[in-house]
């Protein structure tokens, strides 16, 4: 018998599978939204929507709901799908808000649009920061068909109610489809979004309860559009070689070997970029193919010869010495209560340390991607982006055209973690369309994405504690140094008050005498936010830093980082020692520092774990708690050595505090993913430079945390709470590493000060 083996593509495979797992999802979800596609749409202007073509028949009463006349209701998505569950949960909000059967609900994938608000995928806020208004698009669809219904009947709107895809009379006698009122509904003025009612939380019938990840379906019988799933008649693909060295650029080059791989049409140099940096293209030269193999294979073919610029000797032993020289010495003040340096010199006793995280890559699974097509003046976009808005400024900057002009469709993303908010990928792409008159395909490798990321930023913190006689905590100073964000946008050297506000100034401490200092750091590489983003330091720096005082005083870590929080409260700014704090956006009316709920998940996930009882059970246990993006995370870990005496973390319990959650499956979701991301920055994360250039390159010597490596259990508990809701894709991450740090100590008497714990430590 002779056997023929046939080639076959991933997404061949598992279209191939033909798996039933769809059934899961449509009994509540229409099968229409599972590619994600991008929304038809000729304009948009005269329906109030551009994910719905003009002139459609049936109500559309802004830029997220269209009920059409056969009862179809079209809830639109403006945000970014990542793997987090948006779509899956805000659309949900709208519909119940308007009463929808969600079985005759579609979902359709936004494009970048204005008309959509902040469409921006990033710091936790797709449902934190719209919540009332994604209501209120609902509610006022509801309002309108109400108002059609009690005027047929010839009654009161509150004498009827909107429910189960129809509206019904208090009589229960008499009820009207939602279909059957569009038509009408759409001659009526739209009301004021903020005059609309909103219903009580009780009737919101889906809101907080199990819902289906919609996408599910697509994920696995592979249809769903990933940005390289994209294709054009006469598309070239591009591989860049980019500067080694962030600031070099090309001297000179040879393409005759490139040019001479089969498929290789072009090759191109493309401009250098220039300061301040923000979401340029990288420079270097473009080989553009066929296809992607021969694109790869032109590239690795190119003789070029590079100047490295200004910051060809950064070096990451060397910056990590000048960085802890720049927080042994004073800085610029940005939180300040009472006298410090007096409490300091007059304490029985000072404890100091110093902590230091290395740079962090993005590293999402799906490598950067986008696909181009320039068309005189306008421009059309495809790719995995998080802030499609964004984009359209950066092409359309490139282009010399308005943001109009531009399109850009979101495909989902494979993971982006905050570095698919940067365009730099797509202003290549539209840049290398616009030179090759032909639609352009940019795909990075994953050596690019690591080598030529927006890193989390390095940093050096030095915490000082002054204890007076009994041993309470009376002084605390908090220096620390990190090239910041802003340098990519500006000059910046150091960080700001502003950068603080992430588990510094926000930091409540039932303390007399509290200062934070902010120290110099020069930047020579591009900083961007990463999931967490400055939180994961500062949370590591200080309940590293609080375990270390509890050893100090020899009392138990959960109950001196409870008296050092102090009593349930709301902190002001006073107290906290500043004159304004940025509170990721909201008020301090909706969402205050409130103690009371960060010491609810301390105990909490204290009591889970049996925390109490971990010395006589022999289990070494590590706490952390940190707030951050509106929502109180705590978490405590176990640590264990293997046969070989390797460490590795056992277990692992969460308790999340984010106010109102209209998913918890996806929460419970994001805070397991936490544990996992906080634990690849534990244990292996780290980008180094040597001569001005990334030394990793690949998932061979950049690790992440691999499936042998997992807990054998995470624990997820969500607080109840009918409070405004918080952010959910980030907090959990940043008290992972210091209980993994805090739980190490625990079983070794090894205390960890630098990240991560593979440089001095075995772990598995």
């Amino acid at each position: 018998m002779t056997q023929r083996l046939q080639k076959i593509s991933r997404r061949s495979f598992l279209e191939g599978l033909n798996l039933a797992v769809g059934g899961l999802a449509l009994g509540l979800f229409s099968a229409d939204a599972l590619a994600a596609e991008p929304a038809a749409r000729k304009g948009g202007k005269k329906s109030g929507s551009p994910a719905i073509a003009d002139g459609t028949p049936g109500l559309t009463p802004n830029a997220f709901v269209h009920v059409a006349p056969d009862g179809r209701v079209s809830i639109v998505c403006h945000r970014s799908e990542m793997g987090q569950g948006i779509r899956s949960s805000l659309p949900v909000l709208i519909a119940d808000e308007l009463g929808a059967d969600m079985a005759h609900v579609r979902i359709l994938q936004a494009d970048g649009d204005k008309v959509y608000g902040d469409q921006n995928t990033d710091g936790s806020s797709s449902v934190r920061g719209i919540y009332d208004d994604m209501r209120r698009a609902g509610a006022t669809a509801r309002t309108m068909l109400v108002a059609v219904a009690a005027k047929r009947w010839k009654v009161k709107p509150e004498d009827c109610e909107a429910r189960n895809h129809a509206v019904f009379h208090r009589d229960g006698k008499r009820s009207l489809g939602f279909g059957e009122l569009a038509n009408e509904a759409a001659k009526l003025p739209v009301p004021d979004p903020k005059s609309v009612k909103l219903r009580p939380r009780t009737e919101l019938k889906n809101v907080g309860g199990p819902l289906p990840l919609l996408d599910a379906p697509a994920y696995v019988n592979g249809s769903a559009v990933f940005g390289a799933d994209v294709t054009l008649p006469g598309m070239l693909v591009a591989m860049i070689a980019r500067p080694p060295v962030v600031g070099g650029r090309v001297v000179k080059f040879d393409a005759t070997k490139a040019l001479a791989v089969p498929g290789v049409k072009r090759v191109v140099e493309l401009p250098a970029p220039q300061k301040p940096y923000i979401y340029q293209q990288w420079g270097g030269v473009a080989v553009l193919a066929e296809n992607t193999w021969a694109a790869m294979k032109g590239r690795a073919a190119l003789d070029i010869t590079w100047e490295h610029g200004e910051n060809a000797s950064y070096d990451s032993k060397q910056y990590r010495e000048a960085l802890a020289a720049s927080v042994r010495a004073p800085g610029t003040v940005a939180r300040n209560v009472g006298d410090v340096d007096k409490a300091l010199a007059g304490a029985a006793r000072v404890v100091e340390a110093e902590y230091y995280i290395p740079h962090l890559p993005h590293s999402a699974m799906e490598p950067l991607v986008a696909l181009a097509r320039v068309d005189g003046d306008t421009c059309e976009v495809w790719a995995p982006t998080q802030n499609p808005q964004d984009a359209q400024e950066v092409a359309g900057g490139i282009l010399k055209i308005p943001p109009e002009k531009v399109k850009v469709h979101v495909t989902f993303l494979g993971g982006a973690f905050g570095r698919k908010s940067k365009a730099d990928f797509i202003a290549e792409a539209v840049w290398l369309a616009r030179e090759a008159g032909a639609p352009v395909r940019v795909q990075w490798a994953r050596e690019d994405d690591m080598r030529h990321d927006y890193y989390h930023s390095v940093s050096m913190q030095r915490l000082s504690a002054g204890l007076d006689a009994d041993g309470k905590v009376v002084a605390w100073r908090h220096r620390t140094a990190f090239p910041p964000i802003a340098s990519t946008f500006s000059p910046a050297s150091r960080p700001s008050p502003r950068d603080l506000k992430q588990g510094v100034t926000d930091l409540a401490l039932a303390v007399p005498n509290v200062r934070a200092e902010t120290c110099e750091a020069p930047a020579h590489v591009r900083i961007g936010w990463l999931r967490s983003v400055y939180n994961i330091f500062h949370a590591f720096s200080v309940n590293s830093f609080m375990d270390e005082l509890a050893h100090a005083r020899g009392v138990d870590s959960r109950d001196l980082r409870l008296e050092l929080l102090g009593p349930p409260r709301v902190v002001t700014l006073a107290e906290l020692g500043v004159r304004e704090l940025d509170n990721y956006g909201q008020s301090f009316e909706q969402h205050p520092i409130d103690t009371g709920r960060m010491r609810r998940v301390v105990e909490r996930v204290t009591a889970l774990s049996r925390w109490d009882s971990r010395k006589q059970d022999g289990r070494a246990l590590g706490l952390a708690a940190h707030k951050s993006f509106l929502s109180y995370a705590a978490v405590v870990a176990s640590v264990v050595k293997d046969a070989a005496g390797r460490l590795r973390v056992d277990e692992a319990w969460v308790v999340v505090d984010a106010g109102t959650v209209i998913n918890p499956d996806r929460v419970r979701s994001q805070m397991e993913g936490a544990v996992i991301f906080g634990m690849s920055i534990a244990l292996h994360g780290e980008i180094s430079m040597k001569d001005g250039a990334v030394e990793q390159s690949n998932f061979r010597d950049f690790k992440l945390v691999r499936i042998h490596e997992a807990p054998r259990k995470i624990h997820v508990e969500i607080v109840e709470s009918d409070g405004p809701p918080g952010g959910i894709g980030e907090p959990g991450v940043p008290p992972v590493a210091p209980a993994i740090a805090n739980a190490v100590f625990a079983l070794t008497g090894t205390r960890v000060r630098e990240l991560p714990l593979s440089r001095t430590l075995p772990v598995v």
